[in-house]
């Protein structure tokens, strides 16, 4: 028994990260969702506006930090987040910020997944048979592809997008890779409705984030997933030796 404590430990040690995630996720949800808004960004606006006049650098450091936090504990507000940073630095600032910040935070749940859970179920992945072999091996084969997708569609998760692929064992340059290019068009969006926010709070109303849905914007998004699933279409195809 003495022999198997400190493996044990190892294994709570490895898993405290993700742990300490998900429970500040939990907490932030029912505890931030009121700080973290657009009406807490309407109140301080002028304050920040200021601060960025006076310390511009100060500013991009502190945004950046504080949406990190966001994405890496799943905190309420990384819409409120990615707006607000074109509503502080303009279109172009503002999406790489948003981009910057967003990133790191992916990986950073990525790191905290791969080291704990992650670690033991790829391995139990590895050592299977059947279905969950296969799935693995197709996920394996068409990573790049499948990564895009799950960025680009908007009804998955981030959190999710970020937990999965750390939890079956995806090469995280090809995570970062598609993590990096795969929420630019998101940020694009999110981060020109901001740039816009000033005249939407100067006539008393709240930003319109519905935007997203309209169809000159999804239009495009949905195309990009149609590019991202054709290499895995053309594998399957090469692969079915009926076609």
């Amino acid at each position: 028994m003495e022999e198997t404590r400190p493996s044990e430990k190892n294994v709570l040690m490895r898993n405290l990260p993700l742990a300490a995630i998900m429970i500040a996720a939990i907490i932030g949800y029912f505890t931030l969702g009121d700080y973290l808004s657009f009406d807490t960004l309407r109140d301080q606006r002028d304050s920040l506006l200021a601060f960025r006049d006076a310390n511009f650098i100060g500013l991009v450091l502190c945004f950046i930090g504080i949406y990190f936090i966001i994405v890496a504990f799943s905190l309420p507000g990384a819409a409120v987040a990615s707006v607000t940073g074109g509503f502080l630095f303009g279109l172009t600032l503002g999406t790489i910020f948003n981009v910057i910040a967003a990133s790191l935070g992916a990986f950073a749940i990525f790191f905290a997944a791969r080291w704990g859970l992650g670690r033991s179920l790829a391995a139990k992945l590895d050592s299977s048979d059947g279905t969950l072999k296969k799935i693995k091996t197709g996920l394996h084969e068409n990573e790049i592809s499948v990564l895009f997708l799950m960025r680009l569609i908007p009804v998955v998760p981030f959190f999710v997008a970020n937990l999965v692929p750390a939890l079956v064992g995806v090469k995280f340059r090809n995570f970062a890779f598609t993590t990096v290019l795969g929420i630019i068009p998101g940020a694009i969006v999110f981060t020109w409705i901001g740039v816009g926010l000033g005249e939407v709070f100067d006539r008393g109303e709240s930003p319109d984030l519905s935007l997203l849905w309209e169809p000159q914007v999804i239009g495009p998004i949905l195309g990009l997933c149609v590019l991202a699933t054709l290499p895995i279409v053309i594998k399957a195809m090469r692969g079915n030796k009926d076609f």
